[in-house]
């Protein structure tokens, strides 16, 4: 029995936890892979049939499917927990270029990309799909593409050069609160960049995530708001573009070390309300 729960899901791509509880030795009915997409073993292992070869998987080897290739699997030894990430061709393209298809489809999950594989599992978590999580979703894909595709890549062809004006440009997008930085996708094409470019230009011109740099946005406006006597989390946090006020909370306490309540009270006059 095969069952998916979404992690993250946007137009662009899809982030599933399978599991299978299958135990067979015998291939399964051959099937057409719809789309790009990595899959990689957190429990348990599996085999997998393509036109090209038959491999064993577990947690330390991954593997590619691309639209069109049939696919089989078996499960000799019990049911497995996998991450299945699907991306739309012109996501894959960004970080692949247009070259010759992958040499394999079999990744080697080396402790880069295990690393890789748990971050973008926490920032799900964090609730923040739009930036934490779509930044480690393109981290874990340009190692993936790195590690299959022959010749360089978008991804993986060298020093960038320095993008100075596209951090810029984003800088003030999102401090001008632009609609287009509503997501990360969306601002790098409102920009003319990809997104992996742009996620990449953040750090090496300003030593932070893009994530980070539009959380040290936020913050800022949020305590500006409490030191100005807001008086509800929840108004605050819809106002800043956060899930909800746990969210808000959880962020306050990893960047600042404090709760917004707490800051509230060390902002605010003697005399202010309390804090809804």
């Amino acid at each position: 029995m095969l069952s998916a729960e979404p992690v993250a899901t946007r137009p662009d791509f899809d982030i599933s936890a399978v599991a299978c509880r299958s135990d067979h030795t015998l291939w399964s009915a051959p099937e057409i892979c719809g789309s790009y997409r990595v899959v990689l073993v957190r429990r348990g292992c599996f085999r997998r049939r393509t036109a090209r070869s038959a491999v064993d998987l577990d947690t330390s080897l991954a593997y590619l499917g691309t639209p069109g290739e049939e696919e089989s699997f078996a499960h000799p030894c019990g049911g497995d927990h996998c991450t299945s990430i699907s991306v739309t061709p012109a996501l894959w393209r960004s970080l692949a270029g247009d070259g010759p298809a992958a040499a394999t489809g079999t990744i080697y999950v080396d402790p880069a990309l295990d690393l890789a594989h748990r971050r973008l599992l926490a920032a799900a978590r964090s609730q923040d799909v739009d930036y934490a999580t779509t930044e480690e979703l393109l981290a874990l894909l340009a190692t993936a593409v790195t590690s299959t595709m022959p010749g360089p890549t978008p991804a993986g062809g060298g020093p960038a050069a320095r993008d100075r004006a596209l951090v810029a440009a984003a800088r003030e997008a999102i401090t001008d609160e632009h609609p287009a930085s509503a997501t990360l996708f969306s601002l790098a094409e409102f920009l003319g960049s990809s997104p992996y470019r742009l996620s990449r230009a953040f750090p090496r011109e300003l030593g932070v995530s893009l994530t980070h740099y539009r959380h040290r946005v936020r913050i800022g406006r949020a305590l500006d708001r409490l030191e100005g006597g807001e008086t509800s989390l929840s108004t605050l946090a819809a106002d800043l573009g956060y899930a909800d006020q746990a969210h808000l909370t959880r962020t306050f306490r990893r960047h600042l070390g404090h709760t917004p309540t707490a800051l509230r009270r060390l902002l605010a006059p003697a005399n202010a309300r309390r804090i809804e």
